[in-house]
């Protein structure tokens, strides 16, 4: 991927987090986010994923088995 693309991605990632905080839809929030933070993953950017997921993640109280939520504990493994 280019920087450019790269830097439009995560723009448009951003935004869909943005609008889904907005709109209290946590599940739609959290899967921009996986997507925000495999972009990041790429680069090389782990803490800012970290931190990004933390507040995500602990965002949940239920749901645990879905698949999202699954991938989003997971993922701090491989970071």
């Amino acid at each position: 991927m280019t920087k450019r693309g790269a830097l439009l991605a995560q723009a448009c990632f951003q935004h869909a987090i943005a609008v889904a905080g907005h709109q209290a839809a946590k599940s739609l929030e959290l899967r921009a986010t996986l997507n925000l933070l495999r972009l990041w993953q790429a680069q090389g950017k782990s803490e800012a994923a970290r931190q990004r997921l933390a507040g995500t993640y602990g965002a949940f109280a239920e749901g645990f088995d879905s698949t999202d939520l699954r991938e989003a504990k997971a993922l701090p493994e491989e970071l």
